[in-house]
């Protein structure tokens, strides 16, 4: 064990605290709680760049306050060499030498770009992920990062709402097998693990139900929605060692979620037992003047800090320098102010900050450019594709001698990438045309046309101050003349493949929509290539469900590729050519139209459920494609359905077994995913919850048998009649298969109730 380490032990940790604490003013108490951003931007007008002010003297404020040691944490710094020169100003800023804890979003990659969360959700392979954003950890903290915001384990239902693209999707079991693994990812296995970083899931919590999808709206969530579906993924977080956690820009039920006593103090620390600290998101403190909660900044500075808040995230004028004058007039007692920097000082201690407060920026580059981390996203990439269609089983091409690339999207760097990165290489991101041409090689002609324009937001996006955000506008581009181009050579070539999507800036953060249409021409070029009688393969690049009904009538193959990140290109070749086969599945719901929204698998029988599929009188009310949906090039029968036991006592568990046979004539992968449904009890519960999983390689002819564990964690739930959580007496229907559709069923009884199976109990 290094010296460095040996003080990083709690005992150790915990005396230096004290010791530091002991000797901080009020001020410096109120600087230790302040997080502040940098940003170096050329001067600009309020509401250019999509922001309601100029940040551009932003930056001398920053310094002042680090100057002065008026600042404990420093956001948006990626640049080693500045984080360097900024952690000396703080430390010499200091009269204690404390450094400044450096966050980040580093949110699918940092300078390698993984594909998009949502994405990796869609890989329902949690190795994966883990896999992934231990290359984006070790990557931060090369530069002098030590801290993500992320993961974002917001359940999203409604795909109007931007940022579903950032989170794992519909589902609370899914989305919890996800959230620890990222933040396994990013932490290693403990707290300040060489090559890691601070995990920060957020936005704590029921962000993703805001009002009509939009974007910062308010949420109004029942308590069985919160705690069934809501709060898992954050509890799973919680569980697998995560050390921060951000709260809800947002009101959750009419308080805001910066200021909840009782999501922050009574979920969060008392029944989950959460150690870590917690920040704000950014303003959020400020807002609780806004949301008419808060009188004023001193105000709510007071009653953030009460709650536990431990770090305002803040532009300028932090509430939190209002601190002291909130003690001395008595809205707040001084230890609660100690209560939280000794958890702000406990993870810098923990980080080795001390002792090790700058980076070397020679490694930096080393580690920055390793390919080792190029092939961690390409992987990734071919395992997060979802294969919707393949009639004909025109995927993967055989031997074509020519292929028409079609669409903008195609041979975009910057959108293959997608939204939230920030130090990306584009000149080594590889396209999707570059990746096809690249796999087909000199024999096959491959021609490309853009086809139409790229399409733009009516409103701005805020991350266009960033620049290289928004696609830039073809000079002398003739509409009719590049349809018809993109026409000519889709019918010239045996297969066209057609790229659409939205562009990276219309999802993610504000960026929200009324529509799930695709942007701009596009449909109008998919039907021109359709009818040319060319075989269509359909690319998606995409964080949300679009709306693909025409296409998936009228195209034979639709592989969904998301924004596939660095190696996108090379890993949709990869895919298309057949050396590795789909496996991905849908992390949500995927409505025909924007009428249905929202839309889950998981809903409750209800009233009438034989005219389920018939709520609309005008369409379907089904899904175009259900909840872990995906296809291969192998196809998977189901059979050998058993339990070791049919009947259980509440708190017991069985043992669910399944044998998963690829009856094709190629390699495939699949995900067997096992479903519950309780027949009767002390509540409705929904007819179908996804209750394990597992992703499957299988040769030909080869069968595999899948276990699945049925016991109280998949068995229990929130009842909303007990205020508890409780297995009841009933009868459980299991499902084993390839979607939320499965029919292979079995059932398992359940003798004797069981309420307060978990430490959330009378919360």
């Amino acid at each position: 064990m290094t010296t460095s380490q040996q003080r990083r032990r709690p005992e150790d940790v915990a005396e230096r605290v004290e010791s530091l604490l002991a000797q901080m003013t009020l001020a410096e108490k109120a600087g230790q709680l302040t997080q502040l951003f940098y940003f170096d931007l050329p001067p600009q007008g309020a509401g250019e760049g999509g922001l309601p002010i100029d940040l551009s003297a932003q930056p001398a404020m920053v310094e002042a306050s680090a100057a002065e040691g008026r600042v404990g944490s420093l956001l948006f710094l990626r640049d080693p060499a500045e984080i360097n020169r900024l952690q000396r100003l703080v430390i010499d800023g200091n009269r204690l030498g404390i450094p400044a804890l450096i966050g980040f979003d580093v949110i699918h990659g940092l300078r390698t770009i993984l594909p998009v969360p949502i994405a990796m959700a869609a890989s329902w392979d949690p190795q994966v992920v883990e896999e992934g954003q231990a290359v984006a950890a070790r990557e931060a903290r090369a530069v002098g990062i030590h801290w993500t915001f992320g993961p974002m384990v917001d359940i999203a239902r409604d795909p109007r709402w931007g940022r579903i693209i950032e989170g794992a999707g519909e589902d609370p079991y899914l989305g919890s097998a996800m959230a620890a693994a990222q933040v396994r990812g990013f932490q290693g296995p403990a707290l300040g693990s060489p090559e890691h970083i601070i995990a920060g899931p957020k936005h704590f919590a029921g962000y993703g139900a805001a009002l009509g999808g939009r974007d910062y709206d308010e949420v109004n969530l029942s308590d069985s929605e919160l705690w069934n579906v809501y709060l898992p993924p954050f509890r799973a977080a919680v569980q697998a060692g995560a050390g921060n956690v951000m709260t809800a820009y947002m009101d959750l039920n009419g308080i805001p979620a910066t200021g909840n006593h009782w999501l922050l103090v009574d979920v969060l620390r008392d029944a989950w037992g959460f150690e870590g600290f917690l920040v704000s998101d950014a303003q959020a403190v400020h807002n609780l003047l806004t949301h008419g909660f808060a009188s004023d900044l001193t105000d709510a500075a007071a009653r953030a800090v009460s709650v536990g808040l431990d770090l305002e995230m803040a532009t300028d004028d932090p509430a939190y320098a209002h601190l002291p004058d909130a003690v001395e007039q008595g809205l707040v007692e001084e230890q609660v102010l100690d209560t939280c920097v000794r958890r702000i000082l406990t993870a810098k201690l923990r980080m080795g900050l001390f002792d090790e407060p700058f980076v070397d920026e020679e490694r930096a580059r080393t580690v920055l450019a390793d390919p080792a981390h190029r092939q961690v996203a390409r992987t990734a990439a071919q395992r997060a594709a979802v294969l919707l269609r393949n009639d004909g089983d025109l995927l993967p091409l055989t031997e074509p001698s020519s292929i028409a690339v079609l669409g903008p999207l195609a041979d975009s760097r910057r959108d293959t990438i997608g939204p939230w990165v920030f130090d990306q290489d584009l000149d080594e991101t590889v396209t999707i045309l570059q990746g096809i041409r690249d796999r087909a090689g000199a024999d096959v002609r491959v021609d490309y046309a853009p086809g139409l324009p790229p399409a733009y937001r009516v409103f701005p996006s805020m991350f266009d101050m960033f620049g290289g955000n928004t696609p830039p506008e073809p000079e002398g581009f003739d509409d009719k003349a590049e349809l018809e181009r993109a026409v000519s050579l889709a019918t010239d070539a045996d297969v066209a493949v057609v790229v659409v999507g939205e562009w990276q800036n219309m999802i993610g953060e504000a960026a929200s929509r009324s529509s799930l249409e695709l942007p701009g021409q596009q449909l109008e070029l998919l039907k021109a290539v359709v009818a040319t009688g060319t075989p269509v393969v359909l690319l998606v690049m995409n964080g949300r469900p679009l709306d693909l009904r025409w296409a998936a009538q009228n195209v034979p193959a639709i592989l969904d590729v998301w924004y596939p990140g660095s190696q996108g290109g090379a890993a949709v070749a990869d895919l298309l050519f057949g050396d590795v086969a789909p496996g991905g599945k849908l992390p949500f719901t995927w409505p025909r139209t924007v009428g249905q929204v929202p839309i889950i698998y998981s809903h409750t029988i209800s009233h009438e459920p034989a005219n389920q599929a018939r709520r609309y009188w005008d369409e379907e009310s089904t899904p175009l494609y259900p909840f872990g949906h995906g296809l291969s090039y192998g196809r998977f029968e189901y059979a050998d359905l058993t339990l070791d036991r049919d009947q259980i006592q509440a708190g017991d568990e069985a043992t669910a077994r399944v044998t998963v046979t690829n009856v094709g004539d190629r390699p495939g992968d699949e995900v067997a995913q096992l479903y519950i449904h309780q027949r009767h009890g002390t509540a409705s519960r929904p007819v179908r919850e996804l209750k394990g999983f597992e992703r499957l390689s299988l040769e030909p002819g080869e069968s595999r048998t899948v276990t699945f564990r049925l016991g109280p964690d998949e068995l229990r739930y929130w009842n909303a009649a007990t205020r508890d959580w409780v297995v009841d007496s009933t009868d459980v229907d299991v499902y084993v298969g390839g979607d939320s559709t499965a029919s292979l069923s079995t059932s398992l009884s359940v003798a004797g109730s069981t309420p307060g199976l978990d430490q959330d109990r009378g919360v």
